[in-house]
């Protein structure tokens, strides 16, 4: 199988999503999607994540590669109506290497 660069993906879906931003929500589910608001896109991506522990659960590979693909679809959506990037993400978890994830969370909590 060819290597696919992650970044690569991330920063193509990215323009595409925000391309959708302005085009017509009768011919696109992107853009639907935003007319719809941030409440529609929350909820999607929930479902999406309760379909993702289910397939998880079934223990299935191919089920949750597809399940775990649209959730990253949905919260790349997400990002992108709250203005934000997948690198912003992407920098956020290059912070948190190394670091241990309770001393994470702590920090989290102090502030």
């Amino acid at each position: 199988m060819k290597y696919i660069s992650m970044n690569d993906v991330l920063n193509r879906l990215s323009e595409l999503l925000e391309q959708r931003k302005s085009a017509d929500p009768a011919a696109s589910y992107v853009a639907k999607l935003y007319a719809k608001g941030m409440d529609s896109i929350l909820k999607k991506v929930g479902e999406e994540a309760t379909e993702t522990v289910i397939a998880a659960k079934g223990g299935n590979k191919q089920e949750i590669i597809y399940e775990t693909a649209d959730l990253w679809f949905h919260t790349l959506i997400m990002l992108a109506k709250a203005d934000l990037k997948p690198q912003d993400v992407l920098d956020e978890l290059a912070r948190r290497e190394g670091l241990s994830g309770i001393a994470e969370k702590e920090s989290r909590s102090e502030k």
